[in-house]
């Protein structure tokens, strides 16, 4: 069935169709094209342009097809060119004559815009419910890891001690934003454009308000040619998407990192690893390296659906069906990732010992050592080279500052007493950094009764 053959007098080419058609994707929003529907045709018998015998029977005949979509005694045929056609089609096979009136004061346009909002309005929803999750574990990380002590990195060097607490605080907050994003989204787009047509309105009595609040929306679009034209929460929601897929990368490299033989920070569950067909020694995990992977290609929607809208004038035009298969490939594999991913850190060990031992041997103390001089008079320029010396000496005997005999430190710099041993160790180094975001652990439990107060 087609909602525009009268004014042809061919049938349309079987290329044609195969090329035009997106029933083959579109399908996805069954549910969202009839839950718009009920709502547009509560709408017309409230404003007396069909009768409530015809609501009734229409709203009937709608709920049989979502219910046998469902249970899947109505299948999807291809001889139908989009959801809609496929939705009205079958409403009118079933109760006649008034399954035809369901489209008055409504365009394809209009009912597109609709079906996708309310599509990701509703996955919005779930991604963010699986970023909670996501946060949940975290947040059994940090309060389980207080005094997992471990190196921190900059420029992929071992910089400073922090804890693994601290570490997973980190992406706590990168979650944590991108559920920010996903509310603010989901705030600027909850505007209806049922009733908005094919791009000028209509001239029957709509009453677009109702049909707003019923379908949970703010209130009604307020220019109907942005209405249909309007792609701009797509591309936010990509843009999110991306985001949330580069945080999982960025996850996922340490992940990858730290499972290595040369970290060893991390056992990670069989059920999430895989070995190699011809190595019997390998275990490797390849979760982490296809969430990394999978990034590119919700990167590939955002960009794609950018190029498409960049030349387009007001207002619908046929290039924005290119919309929705990207945004549900992209919407279904950060899905999938997140899921995944979780699954994975929640059945991660993490090698204490083995952190902690890296922490000591990569000098990362030093900063604690020249601020023990700092804090006995010496200026902080000469405290710093005076410990880059200590650094030079050990790496020539091939061991670490706590490893230095009292009169070691004295042959540098006379300042040096018995305390700096106690002033560099790991626990010292990284409980005396109070400051809110900071490693120690009265900081840290401050932070995470404000991200307990989040969840």
């Amino acid at each position: 069935m087609k909602l525009w053959g009268g004014r042809f007098t061919k049938e349309e080419n079987q290329l044609v169709h195969n090329f035009n058609e997106s029933l083959s994707f579109d399908r996805k929003f069954y549910r969202q094209d009839i839950e718009g529907s009920i709502a547009h045709v509560t709408m017309l018998a409230k404003q007396g342009i069909v009768s409530e015998e015809d609501r009734d029977a229409i709203i009937s005949g709608l709920k049989g097809i979502l219910e046998d979509v469902e249970k899947g005694t109505l299948e999807f045929s291809p001889e139908y060119e989009d959801i809609h056609s496929f939705v009205e089609a079958n409403l009118i096979k079933r109760i006649g004559e008034a399954g035809k009136r369901l489209h008055t004061g409504r365009s394809r346009n209009d009912q597109v815009a609709l079906d996708m909002k309310l599509y990701c309005r509703d996955e919005i929803r779930e991604i963010d419910e699986l970023l909670r999750g996501i946060l949940k574990e975290l947040l059994r990380i940090m309060e389980e890891n207080l005094d997992t002590y471990m190196p921190g990195f900059t420029h992929l060097q071992k910089a400073q001690p922090i804890t693994l607490a601290h570490h997973m605080g980190a992406y706590f907050e990168m979650f944590s934003r991108d559920r920010g994003r996903l509310e603010d989204i989901r705030e600027r787009m909850n505007r209806c454009p049922l009733g908005a047509g094919a791009l000028a309105g209509t001239t029957y009595p709509l009453d677009r308000d109702y049909s707003a609040r019923l379908l949970g929306f703010a209130g009604p679009t307020l220019n109907s040619m942005d209405s249909v034209a309007d792609r701009d929460y797509v591309i936010e929601l990509l843009s999110a998407l991306s985001i949330i897929a580069m945080h999982l990368s960025r996850f996922s490299e340490e992940i990858i990192l730290w499972n290595s033989n040369e970290y060893r920070f991390v056992e990670l569950d069989d059920a999430y690893s895989t070995g190699s067909s011809i190595m019997p020694q390998k275990k490797n995990p390849d979760i982490a390296e296809l969430v990394r992977g999978k990034t590119g290609r919700i990167y590939g929607a955002l960009i794609a659906l950018l190029t498409t809208m960049k030349g387009l004038p007001l207002a619908y035009n046929k290039d924005m069906q290119e919309d929705k298969e990207m945004t549900f490939d992209a919407i279904d594999t950060v899905k999938g990732c997140l899921a995944l991913f979780t699954g994975m850190i929640r059945t991660t060990s993490f090698r204490k010992d083995v952190m902690e031992a890296s922490a000591k041997n990569g000098f990362t103390n030093a900063t604690d050592a020249a601020d023990y001089l700092v804090n006995h008079g010496v200026p902080f320029r000469d405290a710093h080279g005076i410990v880059g010396q200590l650094v030079l000496h050990c790496l020539e005997k091939g061991i670490g500052l706590e490893d230095l005999t009292l009169e070691e430190f004295c042959a540098v710099s006379p300042v040096f007493k018995e305390d700096i041993f106690e002033a560099i160790s790991m626990k010292t180094c990284v409980e005396r950094r109070m400051t809110l975001g900071a490693p120690g652990q009265e900081a840290m439990r401050k932070v995470i009764q404000v991200y307990k107060s989040r969840l």
